[in-house]
């Protein structure tokens, strides 16, 4: 039987005056809330931080993909708000969860921001809502926490709301995509939220892929990020191999990489960062247990990717003693790169955070610089870090150092200047081979 309040939120999504609240304005809240407004839906944003309401209201974006002028347009044309206000959720009629779903230190799915949001929403839902999961999750969440909650007002999903997921898809610093052209995987509690999760997320990006349900889209998105991290782990592997017989595993992918089918060039680094491939695998692996089947693969890349920044540390300390004749315990290093990828300012799980500590564990003394983290923020793991400046890069302050070690390869930085300026630089990006910048002093790592 179709609920009355499926026909009256179908129809008003369709008609694009469905009022949106999007929780949670980071960086898949916030484009995915300008997004909406761009396609013609009023949407209030919503977040328990102030200060990112503040800089919202004075038409400043800290989102590198919603320029300054995107949000002005929407912001004065009516269609986005913000506010820390969670009572305004009572206007809306679709309402999307983008919050943080990060790890416990114990390595369980810390889902205390997905269970606050549900109990925000909660207090005043009402018929006729649809209600969106997008944080990344283990199968089961949408269905047995968010909708368990919801229930617990006595309303009834399916019939009085309705609760879908749609997992979110960002890639922080890449220019080639941008939220409305990523294909958007969708799922419902029932048909009817199926069809009302379509409706909605077509009128706001170009392709919607749907699938049959909630866990099944949940499956959808660990099963990206763990195909990545397996195969991260493998490369990583792979260079610790080459490195004892003498092979260069850059030349090795670039050369396997011309293979016009049959192979997916996967690159070496530091370690694993942000805030998808280092945790989403262990979320599969939580909710594993419950059915009492191993995830060998999953956890054994998981070990290999966490021990890549203490590999990289002992190629540091062999290179300061062949190269430098110096003891990593005496030595300072510039550690360049802070963000856990090129071109971003987030720093979330960064692999450069923990090289810094196993520097100064083994002795060492460590400065950084990254054109896009000026201070380190508190963090849970890395709390005595916090803040640290970046260093200027210039020629002095570089040649002050006994070793520069490039964590992640921002375009900012002059490589070529760096090259001529420090007296040993360990690459652990393989960027001035890439630049075309030899020499006795660069060392693969």
């Amino acid at each position: 039987m179709t609920s009355p309040h499926y026909e009256s939120l179908l129809s008003s999504i369709s008609a694009l005056s469905a009022r949106v609240g999007v929780i949670g304005l980071g960086y898949v809240g916030l484009p995915l809330a300008i997004a909406a407004a761009r396609a013609g839906f009023v949407v209030t944003g919503l977040d328990i931080d102030p200060t990112k309401i503040v800089a919202l209201d004075a038409g400043k974006s800290y989102i590198a993909a919603v320029s300054d002028a995107a949000l002005a347009k929407e912001s004065s044309a009516g269609r986005f708000r913000s506010t820390t206000d969670f009572q305004k959720l009572v206007d809306c009629d679709v309402i999307i969860i983008c919050v943080p779903t990060p790890l416990t230190k114990h390595r369980d799915p810390d889902l205390s921001f997905v269970e606050k949001t549900s109990r925000a929403i909660a207090a005043t839902l009402r018929p006729a809502q649809l209600v969106v999961l997008e944080s990344t999750t283990y199968p089961g969440t949408t269905d047995g926490v968010v909708r368990t909650i919801l229930e617990e007002t006595g309303l009834k999903s399916g019939s009085d709301f309705f609760v879908g997921f749609s997992p979110e898809r960002e890639d922080p610093g890449n220019p080639t995509y941008e939220t409305v052209s990523i294909p958007k995987v969708v799922a419902g509690d029932g048909p009817q939220a199926s069809a009302l999760m379509e409706r909605f997320y077509a009128a706001v990006v170009k392709t919607v892929v749907p699938v049959s349900s909630n866990a099944t889209a949940e499956a959808v998105k660990l099963t990206e990020n763990i195909f990545r991290s397996v195969n991260i782990a493998l490369v990583n592997e792979l260079k610790i191999v080459y490195e004892a017989m003498g092979i260069d595993v850059w030349e090795v992918i670039e050369a396997a990489k011309t293979k016009p089918f049959g192979y997916m060039p996967f690159y070496p680094g530091p370690g694993l960062g942000g805030h998808c491939i280092p945790i989403d695998p262990f979320y599969l692996t939580w909710k594993s247990r419950e059915y009492e089947l191993p995830t060998r693969f999953i956890e054994l890349a998981g070990e290999i990717n966490s021990a890549m920044p203490r590999h990289v540390v002992s190629r540091l300390a062999e290179a300061l003693d062949r190269k430098a004749g110096k003891a990593l315990s005496r030595s300072n290093v510039l550690v360049v790169g802070l963000a856990y990828k090129k071109n971003v300012p987030d720093i979330r799980e960064s692999p450069s955070l923990r090289l810094i500590e196993l520097i100064e564990e083994r002795g060492g003394r460590t400065a950084y610089h990254d054109p896009y983290v000026a201070e380190i923020p508190p963090t849970r793991e890395h709390g005595a870090l916090k803040g640290r400046r970046s260093v200027p890069l210039d020629a002095q302050t570089v040649a002050a150092f006994d070793a520069v070690l490039i964590a992640t390869d921002h375009d900012q930085v002059d490589y070529a200047a760096l090259a001529g300026s420090a007296s040993l630089i360990v690459d652990t990006r393989n960027i001035f081979y890439r630049n075309g910048l030899t020499g006795d002093h660069i060392v693969k790592a």
